[in-house]
C-alpha cells in the first residue's frame, strides 16, 4: 500500500516481524552503533569522540514526540527503497533529534532530542562506509543526506522512560560534569535512545549528549 511518501508495505511488515520477535522472547539482530572512542569514563557519564559520519535527515515541527515519530517515518521510508536504486539501507541507532538550527553533532544510534522549541532536525546516521557518491538519493524532497565532521560528546547514560522532567535531571547533572572536568560546551544538548518503542521500560536505553569543544 503507498503512502504519501512511497511504498509502507515493507516497513511495516518489518517492525511487525520485529514486535513479534521481541512479543515471543526471540532475540533479533543487534542494530549497529556507530565507533567511538572513550576519553573519559565517570560512572555513567563519559566524553566519546566520533568520527566523521554520514546521515539522512529532515526538518519537522511539532512537540518532541510528534516531531520523532513524523521525522522517524520520513526516514525509515529513504532507507525501506524510497531512494533511486529502490534499494534497503541497513538501519542504525540511534535517531538523532535536535532543535533546527543547532550545531551538528555525529552520531548513530539512539533517538536522539534536544533543545526547546517546535522546529527540529531528525537524522539517521548511515551505516559504516557510507559516502555521498555511494549512498542512492531520496525519492521525497524532503529527504537529505550530509556529511558530518568528527565530534567530540560528553555523555550521560540512563534507563527508563523518558519525561521532560528526566531530560532536565539528565542535561543539568550533565553540564555539571562538563564544569567539573573544565570541558567547554559547543552545541545544544540532544537526548539519545536506542531502543524500538516496545522495549520494557526498564530494558530502554537513554543517552543526554552535549557538543564539546575539541
Amino acid at each position: 500500500m503507498a503512502g504519501p511518501y512511497g511504498d509502507t508495505t515493507v516497513p511495516r511488515l518489518l517492525l511487525a516481524l520485529l514486535l513479534g520477535l521481541t512479543l515471543a522472547g526471540t532475540p533479533a539482530m543487534a542494530t549497529p552503533e556507530p565507533n567511538f572512542s572513550i576519553r573519559l569514563a565517570e560512572g555513567d557519564f563519559s566524553v566519546r569522540d566520533y568520527p566523521a559520519l554520514v546521515v539522512a535527515e529532515v526538518s519537522v515541527t511539532g512537540d518532541r514526540s510528534s516531531a520523532a515519530s513524523q521525522g522517524f517515518r520520513l526516514l525509515a521510508g529513504y532507507i525501506f527503497g524510497g531512494n533511486t536504486r529502490k534499494a534497503s539501507i541497513a538501519m542504525t541507532a540511534p535517531v538523532i533529534q535536535e532543535p533546527l538550527g543547532s550545531t551538528k553533532i555525529a552520531m548513530t544510534a539512539p533517538v536522539l532530542q534536544s533543545g526547546e522549541g517546535k522546529n527540529w532536525t531528525v537524522r539517521f546516521v548511515m551505516p559504516e562506509g557510507s559516502t555521498l557518491e555511494n549512498l542512492p538519493k531520496p525519492n521525497n524532497a524532503r529527504v537529505h543526506l550530509h556529511a558530518l565532521p568528527p565530534a567530540r560528546m560528553a555523555v550521560v547514560r540512563f534507563s527508563g522512560l523518558v519525561w521532560p522532567s528526566t531530560i532536565s535531571e539528565k542535561t543539568l547533572a550533565l553540564q555539571g560534569f562538563i564544569r567539573k572536568q573544565h570541558l567547554k560546551e559547543t552545541g545544544a544538548p540532544s537526548l539519545a535512545q536506542y531502543n524500538p518503542p516496545w522495549t520494557l521500560w526498564f530494558m530502554r536505553r537513554n543517552e543526554v549528549m552535549i557538543p564539546l569543544a575539541p
